[in-house]
């Protein structure tokens, strides 16, 4: 007999709570793929946690109780806050840290190095921290810093992207989206501004980490589910980056001269592929339909501005839901060790009334 799940709502401090429930037996769920849009958030992010899913407790991982106020916790940046999301995640956790009262945070920055993250890591441990907030660089290659954590019983929260580690082993939990349920949304977003037929390219994020991966096999396997006439002609990495995105599009207008549709990992590479395509031109929201991921400000106005059918949110604000998190573990409470957040979907009809809340 099939298993059954059930999404308890958990709320976080500053964090709206959305009901959800799935049963794998039936396969049933919202329309909107498991995902609500709380009203009145404000962009906070929207989290769910699973009551039958895994937990991990400070008895587990091991190590002694501590009041975040009197504890110094470091957060590990992965890439240049040269983007609207890195910008967003980190001013998050610097806001919630002050405002938790935390005794003192740490930053650092890896700028895309993953040696370099790895010795931020090291670094704050020897500067005494006692918790910390990772944003991984890639999937894979951590294991040094969280190796050095676990020696010392100091709890690691990975966000926004996993890492190919034990949780409640060798890290506590990770916090961020289901980034294949992105995928899908993305898949059928795609196939209703093409009519179900036509060639698209996606632009690809970086390699080695789970953000690309998952995106690229939610979109690729729903596409062939719900719209097979539609030729998936060409994948190329643009590295979450604008001006790669605009150099790979440029490549790909002259290969593919005959693309009607681009599906852009992230908003960056989306908005980069629009300079591309007008460039080249070709309307985008016309010729060429765009969908992306991320739901930063400038994207959700390309969708009021008819340039862009739809953006997939991913919510980089993880301070609350991040310290919240940590609290609890560190009191002697039981977290989940994947703790999954909604996201919105913009599209026509509620772009212009969203923007506001776009990062």
């Amino acid at each position: 007999m099939a298993a059954s799940r059930s999404f308890r709502p958990v709320r976080f401090a500053g964090i709206a709570v959305v009901t959800a429930a799935l049963t794998l037996a039936g396969c049933t769920k919202s329309e909107d793929s498991g995902t609500t849009d709380a009203p009145g958030t404000g962009g906070a992010q929207v989290a769910q946690e699973d009551a039958s899913g895994p937990t991990c407790t400070l008895e587990q991982y091991g190590g002694e109780k501590i009041d975040l106020k009197d504890a110094v916790v470091g957060f590990s940046q992965s890439e240049k806050e040269a983007n609207p999301f890195r910008i967003a995640e980190t001013q998050s956790i610097k806001d919630e840290a002050a405002a938790v009262g935390v005794r003192e945070l740490l930053t650092t920055n890896a700028n895309s190095q993953l040696s370099k993250q790895i010795s931020d890591i090291q670094d704050m441990i020897n500067k005494g921290a006692q918790a910390l907030i990772v944003a991984p660089l890639n999937s894979d290659g951590l294991e040094p810093a969280l190796q050095a954590a676990r020696a010392r019983n100091i709890p690691v929260l990975t966000v926004d992207r996993k890492v190919n580690s034990e949780p409640c082993k060798d890290y506590v939990a990770f916090l961020g989206s289901d980034f294949v349920e992105q995928g899908k949304r993305a898949a059928q977003e795609m196939a209703e501004a093409m009519g179900n037929k036509g060639k698209v390219a996606i632009l690809l994020g970086s390699s080695g980490n789970n953000v690309t991966t998952d995106r690229t096999e939610g979109f690729v396997d729903e596409m062939a589910k719900i719209a097979p006439d539609i030729e998936i002609a060409a994948q190329q990495t643009g590295d979450f980056a604008r001006d790669k995105g605009q150099q790979v599009m440029e490549q790909l207008i002259q290969a593919q001269p005959d693309l009607t549709g681009v599906y852009a990992e992230n908003d960056e590479m989306a908005l980069g592929a629009l300079v591309a395509l007008k460039s080249a031109g070709k309307t985008p929201g016309t010729d060429v339909h765009v969908v992306s991921i991320d739901g930063t400000r400038n994207a959700v106005q390309k969708i009021v501005d008819g340039e862009m059918y739809a953006v997939v949110e991913s919510n980089p604000r993880f301070g609350p839901l991040a310290f919240e998190t940590l609290r609890k573990f560190l009191d002697g409470e039981p977290v989940s060790q994947n703790v999954v957040i909604s996201d919105k979907l913009y599209g026509k009809d509620n772009a212009a009334d969203e923007v506001s809340n776009a990062y």
